[in-house]
This record gives structure tokens, sequence and C-alpha cells, in this order.
């Protein structure tokens, strides 16, 4: 990958002249079978322009409570977009009831926002939504007039996990965002995709945003490499999830979860959860999270001996519990 930046062709890409930039964009629309695709400097960046693209001033969106576009990304929507997000509940399984947004969808009437998009995110929580949900969910949509948009930052661990080519998956969305970064391993990136003339206003949203960016082939090139070389290990990272998940199952008080994907979630029950993480990190091992739940994820970057370095932290840890 470091090569194929250091040798990467460049130009100008606010101009539409960098040739590696555009071969990704091509390339990238070509695996999710959209007319066109942008690259951006960031999955929060891309997420954001796909949502300003559909939806103008006042205009609505529905989303997942926990969903990221709602929840982590700076309320972007609502602040840089004027976009008004309707959260709803998640159930267990990542998905929103089909009877909740059937009734979320505001009538025309002037006294409520315009709903405009039902915004999904696959994976979510390391869950790849079922299929059926998928087409059950963009059909409801589309008998309701709304347009739809993925947040897909992990989207080929959903492909991966469930054997599906991801332009099934893309093909269910007007928009997808898919994150170059993250198991993909690109140092900086993710693209939106879709209809050409909608690509082409995210282009001028994503220049407002300050996504334009001058020499980006060098990054572009990571994310080529990425689609190229990385896609289909993924499968490495669900199985040394696994393997995380049966070790930390060792050990109760972790309170942890079954692998989803390439993440385990646990929430610690009779372990102080910051001494645990305070633990680890002194071990050079890093664990994040929030709200009472602890968040593990496989990746590029993690191998086998990784996994063998939590097993032994994790048993060195309740030793000497056990032993004060």
């Amino acid at each position: 990958m470091r090569a194929a930046m250091a040798s990467a062709e460049v130009g100008d890409a606010v101009f539409d002249e960098c040739p590696t930039s555009k071969r990704l964009e091509a390339f990238a629309a070509e695996i999710l079978n959209k007319e066109a695709a942008l690259f951006f400097p960031t999955g929060t960046q891309s997420n954001l322009a796909g949502l300003m693209a559909h939806c103008g001033r006042g205009d609505e969106y529905i989303v997942g409570q926990m969903a990221h576009t709602y929840r982590n990304e700076g309320g972007g929507a609502a602040v840089l977009g004027s976009i008004q997000p309707q959260p709803l509940p998640n159930e267990t399984d990542g998905t929103i009831a089909l009877e909740a947004i059937a009734a979320a969808i505001k009538p025309d009437d002037f006294h409520n926002a315009v709903t405009r998009l039902l915004a999904l995110e696959n994976t979510f929580n390391g869950l790849a939504l079922p299929e059926g949900y998928l087409e059950d969910a963009t059909e409801l949509a589309r008998t309701r007039g709304l347009a739809t948009h993925l947040d897909g930052a992990r989207l080929m661990n959903a492909a991966v996990e469930s054997g599906r080519d991801p332009a099934w998956i893309a093909g269910r969305f007007d928009t997808v965002s898919l994150c170059l970064s993250k198991g993909l391993g690109a140092p900086v990136g993710s693209v939106l995709a879709g209809p050409g003339q909608l690509i082409e206003k995210a282009r001028r949203i994503r220049k407002m945003l300050g996504g334009g960016m001058r020499q980006s082939g060098i990054l572009a090139a990571a994310g080529i490499h990425a689609l190229e070389h990385n896609v289909t290990r993924l499968r490495e990272d669900h199985e040394r999830a696994a393997r995380l998940a049966e070790i930390l199952s060792r050990f109760p008080e972790l309170g942890a979860g079954k692998a989803q994907t390439n993440m385990v979630f646990m929430s610690p029950r009779k372990a102080d959860a910051g001494e645990f993480v305070s633990f680890l990190a002194d071990r050079g091992i890093a664990v994040g999270g929030g709200y009472g739940t602890l968040r593990w994820v496989t990746h590029l970057d993690v191998d086998d001996v990784s996994i063998d370095r939590v097993e032994s932290a994790c048993s060195e840890f309740f030793e000497n519990e056990r032993n004060q």
C-alpha cells in the first residue's frame, strides 16, 4: 500500500484532474454497481454529503437512535445541513421496526418537516442487517416516496458475513457511503456512491464542507489497494473476533457477548471497567467504549499473536484480582 501511494500519479482533484482519484471513484462505483462515486477524506463527511444531497433545509431523515449518523457525527446533519433527524429505536438486531418507520413518515402538512430520506447502517454494531429486512425497509421507503441512504462504513464486513455481493447490498439504496479505512486498512478516506446527478450535487457539498483535496491521488492509491487486496481477508478478522469472544467468555466478570463480524462487546459486571482498560493499556492493548459497554474490534493490524496477548493479559488481571 505504501509503495502504491509513493508511485501514485496525481493531479488537482478539486478540478477533477487527479487520475488516481478518478480511478478509485470509477472502481468503487463499479464494485457497488452505481453510476458514479466521489472520494471523501472521512466517512463523517461522505455521510453528511449524502444526507445533504437528498435533503434540503427543514427536511427530515429517519434514522436509528443508535446510528452513527445520528449519534456519533457531531450533529452535522442538523448543524450544517439544517436537516431534522427523526430518530427511532434500534432493535437488538440493528434494524428499525417497519411499523415505526411507517408511522414516523410525516403527512403532507405545512406544520411538519418534510420526510425525505431513510438512512440505515450496515453493519450495525458489528451485526449484518438481515437481507429480507434490507429489501422490506427500502421498499417501504420507496413506496412512501422516500430516498434511501446506507452508512456502509463496514459494508464489506456485511458482504463477507452474509456471502452477498456488496453490489447487492448497495443496490437496495440510492446512495452508499463506504469507508476505506477501518477493516480495509487505508489510512484515510471514504467514498460516496450513487446516481451521477446526485453525486455531482455531493461534489459541490464536499467543497462547501472543506473536503476539496488537491493531489489526493496519494491517498486514493491506498484506497484502490485496499479494495483490491483487503476485502476477502476480512473473513480473518471475523474468525479472530470469534476466538476473542471465546477467550473473553472464560471470564464471566467481563460480561462478553458473541462475536459480531469483527466486533465483540462486553459489559463488565463484577470487574472495574476502568481498571481493566488501564491494565490492558499498560500492556499495549487498546479497547474502547462508553456508557458501560466496551468494544473490541479486530482489523488488519490485529494478528493471532495479538489475540494470544489478550488471553494472557486477561488471565493475569483476574489472577491478580484473586490474590488481592
